[in-house]
């Protein structure tokens, strides 16, 4: 059954409350919808989500990506050679990763339907039910208090707080959280790049004298500052989880090598799909790495295909996929959906979802 046509759908959808982090304030989920149609008329879908400052990924060169050349170089192949296809769609170009991811996870999604399963069967899975964290967004002490209070009263138990848009006041937001929340609920951090490593240090060193138990911290420092990683890791106790540090397996080598990091956190937008995520999680599970799946402001279809994984994969500490949980309404149909900090996935075949 060969594949027989590839299709793009832009797709913009309202969050219910503005997505602030140290790096960019989102009101929109606006992404890619790739659709793989087999000569039978089944649709696999996946997603590229344009995030400009953290993958540079927008949706017209994804559009075109997959348009000009990744849709091409799939037309008229064995629509369930999954890894062929899969392998096919990352050597056809360089980068692109979200126009690669979108790709991949449609070809699994296709194939998952093809063969009748849910997605996490394919996978190797089979549980339904994902445990997720819920971020509160970068504000000053009161409101993130507010959001603390309100989220834990949702019954989520994992909280991350997006701090590194103020290193000076960021212990008092961490302080006001931690009240807030109560003992009882898990608090990460995640700087998104916000702080020197001087200032990450000291900002970590003054939770961890105050007591205030985080459980992680996320990306302290520039993406690209290695040396930097490695200096703050070295130098507090609060595991260091990598985001913007690592897209591909050159990347988490480097991370390994250097001891930069204890932890990856590994998102499907930023690898290139289902595939290479999988060899990231091995590669960080064989050097001892703790693990974290993810997620950017992205929509039900990408969301769905992360949950999948961590369903059938697991990780060391809850995933981050709350990302769909902030839009006002859902814009597809089907698909995953959230009760408190669970996602539940779909029991029908492949992603179970389809366009509005």
């Amino acid at each position: 059954m060969t594949i027989a046509a590839v299709r793009t759908h832009h797709l913009s959808a309202p969050l219910h409350t503005p997505f602030v982090t140290a790096l960019r304030r989102a009101t929109t989920v606006d992404t890619l919808i790739v659709e793989i149609v087999d000569a039978d008329g089944r649709s696999g879908f996946g997603e590229a989500p344009q995030v400009w400052q953290v993958t540079g990924a927008s949706i017209a060169g994804a559009q075109a990506c997959v348009e000009q050349v990744l849709g091409p170089a799939l037309t008229g192949l064995d629509a369930d050679d999954l890894l062929a296809n899969c392998a096919r769609t990352r050597r056809a170009v360089a980068g692109n990763e979200a126009a690669k991811c979108a790709v991949d996870v449609a070809l699994h999604d296709l194939a998952a339907r093809r063969a009748g399963l849910p997605l996490v069967r394919l996978l190797g899975g089979t549980t339904l039910r994902v445990p997720t964290d819920v971020t509160l967004a970068a504000g000053d002490p009161d409101a993130l208090a507010a959001a603390a209070a309100a989220r834990t009263a949702e019954g989520f138990t994992v909280l991350k707080v997006k701090v590194g848009t103020d290193a000076a006041g960021d212990l008092a937001r961490v302080r006001a959280v931690r009240a807030a929340a109560g003992p009882a609920a898990r608090v990460r951090l995640d700087a998104n790049q916000g702080w020197s490593p001087r200032e990450a240090v000291r900002v970590i060193r003054g939770v961890e004298d105050a007591g205030l138990d985080v459980e992680l911290v996320e990306q302290p420092v520039a993406g690209r500052d290695l040396d930097g990683l490695a200096w703050v890791s070295d130098r507090v106790d609060t595991p260091i989880l990598a985001d913007e540090a690592v897209f591909d397996v050159r990347d988490l080598v480097e991370v390994i090598r250097r001891r930069a990091a204890d932890m990856v956190n590994v998102k499907l937008a930023k690898c290139g799909g289902l595939a290479p995520a999988r060899t990231l999680l091995d590669l960080a599970a064989a050097h001892g790495m703790g693990t974290v799946v993810g997620s950017m402001m992205e929509g039900p279809i990408g969301l769905g295909a992360a949950a999948s994984l961590v369903a059938a994969y697991g990780t060391t500490v809850v995933s981050d996929l709350d990302a769909a949980w902030w839009l006002a309404a859902s814009p597809v149909r089907g698909g995953i959906r959230y009760e408190g900090a669970t996602v539940v996935l779909p029991a029908g075949p492949g992603l179970d979802v389809d366009l509005t």
